[in-house]
């Protein structure tokens, strides 16, 4: 090992994120050997905000590689995609058996799940790991979930779980929000399913904020008052946190400055992502598809503009009273609950697909702190798993099972008024119907089969017959009893 090797990290991509956990690492005793592609991003912040600690700026891949102690830890944090790619090229020819990649960016699970088996035939090491958490996160203790080549955890685990955050939030010696997700794209999987609910979390947030505006004509002081006060129960969070604020915020010139901003929301795929995987392993991903959709619907600004001089709601006023506050809570803690069950039984049906081991209470505790949907709501799915490590079903377990009962009258209140009202409530409207939909003995699919069958031969199944057995009728009595080339349920 030459002298220079003693950074115990490398990290290429300085950009806010990457700054901020160099910056974190180095607050924890770990020395940081860094590059950017642009090389003069790498001076100013070693002169700049990193001034002062033991951190090395290299001007190269090779410099970079050979400040580091062995095994080698190189964590890119750089653009998801082709730039992932290139830089993983780019450090091959200066590594060896046993180094280990590291992906912090929001990379596809499939992506990392081809990563890794290409990089392990090579004898290296690599992992996929979602960091949540935003800048401040990074800079003060992230989420991180990683996954990939199980030999490398022991190498990255005292980095990661020094610099995770902590629960209970602040407390040195508190649990780390950072565990050993699963194989291959295990952990960029988790994360995934994180930036879904997130969208799912926000889009109820925003309906709630809808009928609160819209339906009840509460002011944004009344709002930031309700979400204070909301703050300070079951829906204790951080984006209920960040809400009461935003909605505390004036302008320059006083006026809210929420009333100013354009409603039209963007996104950066990975809630897409969320619900192409559910659509691809057969999982009613009902509400976080919703918010995904939500979101393409707001981004037609304009056509929505020219609609709403054409197009009518509702010509009388809403036969039922209004809801209240109250009303407005439990739809909301149901449709997260609904959201959350959904995601989880996502994750279920990814580990059975790919083999992984997933710790399902310990994913829960990895999202408590540091993330952007921490919240105490958590801590009840946690107890959850940790009651019934095999729960097939978040809603069968006792607890959400009561407060599901106990919230649904108000919730279907909220969402016939809210139809009424022609107010939409896409996520809490589909949460809904998921519900309703699950907790169904039977369900007119049977129809469903029938016409499938009917005009295409595609088969059926009998109640009065064993599973996997599959009839078909000739409806017409002139078709054929040839069938369909497959049954699938």
């Amino acid at each position: 090992m030459s002298e220079t090797a003693q950074c115990d990290i490398g990290l290429i991509g300085l950009a806010v994120m990457g700054q901020n956990l160099v910056l974190n690492m180095t607050d924890h005793g770990f020395r940081v050997a860094v590059f950017n592609r642009t090389l003069s991003v790498v001076d100013d912040f070693v002169r700049g905000a990193g001034a002062g600690r033991p951190i090395v700026g290299t001007h190269s891949i090779e410099e970079l590689v050979a400040a580091l102690k062995r095994p080698r830890r190189i964590m890119l944090m750089v653009k998801a995609g082709q730039p992932v790619d290139d830089f993983i090229n780019l450090l091959l020819p200066h590594l060896e058996a046993g180094d280990i990649i590291i992906d912090g960016g929001n990379s596809n699970y499939q992506d990392t799940m081809r990563r890794t088996a290409s990089l392990e035939a090579r004898g290296l090491l690599y992992i996929g790991t979602g960091v949540s958490g935003g800048e401040e996160g990074a800079r003060h203790g992230p989420s991180i979930m990683p996954g990939g080549s199980p030999a490398a955890w022991p190498h990255v685990k005292p980095i990661f779980q020094a610099i995770a955050a902590k629960v209970p939030e602040g407390d040195p010696n508190g649990a780390p929000c950072c565990d050993w997700v699963g194989e291959n794209g295990a952990g960029h999987f988790v994360k995934m399913v994180h930036n879904g609910i997130e969208y799912g979390d926000m889009q109820l947030i925003a309906e709630a904020y809808h009928l609160m505006k819209a339906g009840l004509g509460l002011s944004y002081d009344q709002m930031h008052q309700v979400f204070a006060r909301w703050n300070e129960g079951k829906l204790n969070s951080y984006l209920i946190q960040i809400t009461r604020d935003i909605m505390a915020f004036r302008d320059a010139d006083g006026a809210p400055l929420l009333e100013k901003i354009l409603d039209s929301a963007g996104q950066k795929g990975t809630g897409k992502w969320t619900a192409i995987a559910a659509l691809d392993m057969g999982i009613p991903l009902t509400l976080i598809t919703e918010a995904v959709l939500a979101r393409f619907l707001s981004a037609l600004k304009e056509e929505r503009i020219a609609a709403s001089a054409i197009l009518r709601g509702p010509t009388e006023p809403a036969q039922m009273s209004p809801v209240s506050i109250g009303d407005l809570h439990d739809a909301l803690y149901a449709a997260k609950i609904i959201s959350y069950t959904q995601g989880y039984m996502l994750m279920r049906a990814a580990a059975r697909e790919y083999g992984w081991h997933l710790n399902y209470g310990g994913i829960a505790l990895m999202w408590r702190g540091g993330c952007i949907i921490r919240s105490v709501f958590l801590g009840r799915i946690k107890e959850a798993f940790d009651v019934n490590p095999a729960l097939e079903n978040l809603l069968l377990d006792p607890y959400f099972r009561d407060e599901v009962g106990a919230a649904q009258v108000a919730w279907r209140r909220v969402v016939a008024y809210a139809a009424q009202s022609g107010i939409p409530v896409p996520a809490m409207a589909s949460a809904l119907a998921f519900y309703d939909g699950y907790r169904q003995g039977w369900l007119p699919a049977n129809l469903i089969q029938a016409q499938r069958d009917y005009f295409g031969a595609h088969t059926y199944e009998r109640v009065d017959r064993p599973r996997g057995q599959t009839f078909h009728t000739d409806w017409t009595g002139h078709g054929g009893a040839a069938t369909s080339s497959a049954y699938q349920a």
